[in-house]
């Protein structure tokens, strides 16, 4: 049964990684969305693009991995699923 149980807290890690990694990733997206000025102010007019561009995280990236988390959350949850399943067969067999 260890072996069930190290699957287990093997899926809720990986559930809990793929969480963060949304949420890291919803927060880039939330940045460069609230980031992003419609009219540039005329102070920063001689600043130059590429050094605004450099600080903001790239919004396909963000996306990429806000989708890659949701993927490793759900392998996680899968993961714990299959081990609840492993369980049940083992105390029905036990039983």
């Amino acid at each position: 049964m260890e072996v069930t149980v190290n699957a287990s807290s093997s899926g809720i890690s990986t559930i809990q990684s793929g969480q963060r990694r949304v949420e890291r990733a919803a927060a880039e997206i939330a940045g460069t969305a609230a980031s992003a000025p419609s009219t540039p102010p005329q102070s920063q007019s001689n600043a130059t693009p590429q050094s605004s561009a450099d600080k903001r995280p790239d919004l396909a990236q963000s996306l990429v991995e806000l989708r890659v988390g949701q993927h490793q959350a759900q392998a996680g949850a899968r993961l714990v699923q299959t081990a609840d399943e492993v369980l049940g067969t083992l105390i029905d067999t036990s039983a």
